[in-house]
């Protein structure tokens, strides 16, 4: 994924830079201005509109290339795996975590008599079966 980042931002920067450099370029409409007022151009304002021509039929598809590179610069910077950082990162996140409560013991039970012999009764085993009411 690293490696695709590089590759479109490198893309990117070097169609910026010729876009920059087309445009420059081209020859404004604001320069014919003067000669539209009669100057032997059509009778409009900023001269005849022909059909487009070579520069600017490529600055329209690098500026469609820019446009691409900008949405995949954004979408890999979204689903990037956010990897690096300081080793300080790790411990402030596992410090915020709560600790977890100790697992509760449970306390002996107290020591019953034991009934006399000869009364029948069978001696206390310190716990009751669940389904027995007291």
């Amino acid at each position: 994924m690293e490696d695709w980042f590089t590759v479109v931002i490198v893309l990117h920067v070097l169609v910026a830079l010729t876009i920059i450099g087309l445009v420059l370029l081209q020859h404004g409409k604001g320069a014919d201005m003067g000669s539209g007022f009669g100057g032997g151009s059509s009778g409009s304002l900023f001269g005849a509109t022909g059909s487009a021509n070579f520069l600017s039929r490529i600055t329209a598809a690098l500026a469609t290339v820019f446009f691409l590179t900008s949405l995949g610069l954004a979408y890999i910077a979204m689903h990037r795996p956010k990897t690096g950082g300081s080793i300080m990162d790790n411990v402030k996140s596992e410090q915020t975590q709560p600790a977890k409560p100790a697992p509760a013991v449970p306390s002996p039970e107290p020591a019953k008599a034991a009934p006399a012999e000869g009364t029948g009764v069978p001696p206390a085993t310190g716990s009751k079966a669940k389904d027995v009411p007291n």
